[in-house]
Parts: C-alpha cells; structure tokens; sequence
C-alpha cells in the first residue's frame, strides 16, 4: 500500500497515465463509483432533513452561530436551489476523489462511520491509509488554506472541530483531509498531528475536543445570545461596511443584522450594514 504523503502524486499518475496498480480492478473500482453514486442520489432525494441541533459538523462553528441553530432555527434562511446544487457538486466530487484514491492504490476504510462525542454524534467521510480523512471541494482561495497548512489560522466553517471529533472517538490524533480545487482541479492533502508539538499550528489545534462540546452545550442554554460572531469590515473604498465573510454565508444573517441592506452585484450579493455612498446595482428588498 502506498504511504498517504505520495496520495496526490499517486492519483495525478493514475489519471495521466490510465494505469492502475496492479492490485486494483479497474472494473470493480469503477462499478463501485457508479453504486455509490446511486446511493447518493437516492439519499439527496429521499433522506429527511437532519433534525439535530448540534452535531459534529458544527460544533466547530462560531459561538453565535451554534446558539442560533439551537435557539432559532425557525428564521434560518432558506437554502437556494444554486445552493443545493452546489452541496450536490461537492458529494460527487466526494466519491470521484474517492474513486481515484482507491484506483491508486490507496486504503479507503470506513465510509461515513458513526462517532460520538460527549452525546454530539456525526460520520466521518473516511479513513484513507487508515487516516481520518474529510474530504473537501473548495474555491480556490479556500483552497489556499489547505495548501499551506493555514486552515487552523482561519477556519469559519469548524473543519478542524469536525474531524478532531472523528479523530477522538477513534482514538487518534492525526487527521487531515484531501481537497480539490473545484475550479482547477488541483489537489493537496493537509495532516494534522494534535500531539505535535513542534507544529506551528499546534496551539490551535490541541485543544481537548470533550471540553470544546461541554462548553458548547452550556453556551446554547443561555438564554440570551453571545455577541455577533464577526465585526462588519470595509467595503472596498466607498465609506460603506458589509458583512464579513462569515457572516455573509450564515442563514442567521437577517436574525443578527436586522437592518442589513442586500445589493446584487455582478460576483454575487453584497451585504452592506451601513451605505455612505449608494450603489449603482440593483437592491433585494427584504421581505
């Protein structure tokens, strides 16, 4: 079996070359994807709405953010149709990475297991060479973190909460996670290691993970909501402030930023708090 530092050389090989190993079926690896892919769809199109409040997949998120999920979850901002399409891009993305981590040789074990910690539970997507591995489609400014070993400097959706969660209630400590950039195609694979304390990241990701959700849990029984997660930050040059990025991208939005004004610019919606100057586009009234 390959070692999972050679995984993303080992897959631009295999799709280079169309050679595969020579313990890995070519058909059985492809009927496999083509299952997969099936029970995907039919999950996507079948499955309920996850009804639970807290779970692994957030609890790395923003303390205002989770308190809202608990405590407010009847004015969430309805997810777009772009943006389901978008969540159903990044699944398949999931399993064709899958697909050619296997077709090169390596260990794909696993698959969305069950983990619980401290009574939050979750699936992790796997372990690759026996890894706990997320797998991520991301922008390619997101893709950035991933490539340099950043993403514990800045992290807004809660990866690292996420997979430490995984890790722990394997036991281990070690995790990382293959991602793609979705609008290049390019590749990386980040580890970390929460017992490695010569890491420049390690003060970042050390944290105990049981004492992260205790705190949690605590925090969305209060009954007043903690401060906003993010303060609004400049608009380019026009003496208008928007929404950070964070912020932006939360369905609580409209709940924490009652007053915020929506313009559509040409790179997508613009949230702004305060408007000195008035755009020249065309503003979504709210309601």
């Amino acid at each position: 079996m390959n070692k999972l530092y050679s995984l993303v050389d080992d897959i631009y090989n295999v799709v280079s070359t169309k050679e595969v190993p020579e313990d890995v079926d070519l058909y059985d690896e492809i009927d496999r994807f083509g299952e997969n892919c099936k029970r995907l769809m039919a999950n996507l199109f079948t499955e309920k709405r996850d009804g639970r409040k807290l779970r692994m997949s957030n609890i790395g998120r923003d303390d205002r953010y989770l308190w809202n999920v608990v405590n407010n979850s009847d004015v969430e901002e309805e997810m777009t149709p772009n943006t389901y399409v978008k969540f159903m891009y990044g699944h398949l993305i999931e399993e064709m990475l899958l697909f050619l981590t296997r077709l090169s040789g390596h260990e794909v074990t696993d698959e969305q297991k069950q983990c619980e910690v401290q009574g939050i539970t979750g699936s992790m997507d796997c372990k690759i060479d026996g890894v706990v591995t997320d797998i991520k489609s991301v922008s390619s400014f997101g893709f950035k973190k991933f490539k340099d070993g950043s993403l514990a400097y800045d992290d807004p959706f809660g990866y690292v909460a996420q997979i430490k969660g995984y890790a722990h209630s394997e036991g281990e400590t070690k995790f990382g996670w293959l991602a793609m950039d979705k609008q290049n195609g390019h590749l990386t694979y980040l580890m970390y290691d929460s017992e490695d304390t010569q890491a420049p990241v390690h003060e970042k990701i050390s944290y105990d993970i049981e004492e992260h959700i205790k705190r949690v849990k605590k925090l969305v029984e209060q009954p007043e909501p903690p401060e906003v997660c993010h303060e609004t930050v400049p608009d380019g040059k026009s003496g208008n402030r928007k929404l950070a990025v964070g912020c932006s991208y939360c369905p609580y939005k409209f709940t924490c930023w009652p007053e915020v004004r929506t313009f559509i610019y040409s790179s997508g919606p613009r949230y702004l708090t305060e408007v000195v100057n008035e755009p020249k586009v065309t503003e979504i009234q709210a309601g």
